[in-house]
């Protein structure tokens, strides 16, 4: 996956809608179940819509992310957050520029996590193995990885239903999907309309490209415990419920 770039800037206006509340309770709610951590590290962080609310609520952060980009948005996004004062204070939030495949840190954290399907963006086999096993080197015993992809019938969805258009008066989007049905791998193309800032009568255009795949669920949980974790459990669409076929999101809360 390369670096997100100008998407970066324009990322949070684009993903307003999606359900950041769910995915913090979620992680909430496997906290409770499994042990409530002190330090968590989130692979993926993006522009940090998880990482700071989880900060806010007194955990110590390290969002990880490959795009220099994203991290900078992350970080004005801290400055200027009600408690950016208090997490520049005490150093509760840092931001760490790292592949997620090979992502380590000085001292273990008691969770990892990883939500909005970012392991999607993983496209070999191996990609996903390097995650599972960096993990479970950078966590402490007992510690939990939590972490949401794609079901591979998801992608096979978007295929099906696309075009995607977004209108709204600060950016538009084209976006139209190709998906590669042995590999269960789709292609995103995105073109993006976005305002210039201080003129209500100019756009630019860009385009973007992503690609995730989709892994079979059985292999997933394979891979999991090969790298070392002790209980593997995948629920459906952010419910404490046990994934089927007809789940779009799944979610796994991994022990090690």
């Amino acid at each position: 996956m390369s670096s997100y770039g100008k998407f970066a800037y324009v990322y949070d206006v684009l993903m307003a809608d999606m359900p950041y509340p769910d995915w913090l309770t979620f992680a909430e709610t496997a906290w409770k179940k499994y042990g409530k951590p002190l330090t968590v590290a989130e692979l993926g962080c993006g522009t940090g819509s998880i990482t700071i609310p989880l900060a806010a609520e007194g955990y110590h952060m390290t969002g990880i992310d490959l795009s220099s980009d994203m991290l900078s948005v992350a970080q004005r996004k801290m400055e200027e957050h009600p408690q950016g004062r208090r997490f520049l204070r005490e150093g509760s939030v840092r931001w760490v520029r790292q592949n997620m495949k090979e992502w380590e840190l000085l001292e273990p954290v008691d969770s990892v996590i990883s939500f909005c399907d970012c392991l999607n963006y993983l496209l070999e086999e191996s990609d996903i193995s390097d995650v599972f096993a960096r993990t479970y080197a950078g966590l402490k015993p007992g510690g939990t990885f939590l972490f949401d992809v794609h079901h591979p019938n998801t992608l096979i969805r978007y295929e099906q239903e696309q075009p995607f258009i977004l209108d709204e008066s600060t950016v538009s989007y084209i976006w139209t999907c190709e998906l590669d049905a042995p590999r269960c791998e789709i292609e995103h193309h995105l073109s993006i309309f976005a305002r210039e800032e201080g003129r209500s009568d100019l756009y630019r255009r860009f385009e973007e490209t992503h690609i995730q795949r989709a892994y079979d669920p059985d292999w997933m949980t394979a891979e999991l415990l090969k790298a070392g974790f002790s209980t593997v459990n995948i629920y459906a669409d952010f419910e404490w419920t046990e994934a089927d076929e007809d789940a779009e999101r799944l979610f796994y809360v991994v022990v090690k």
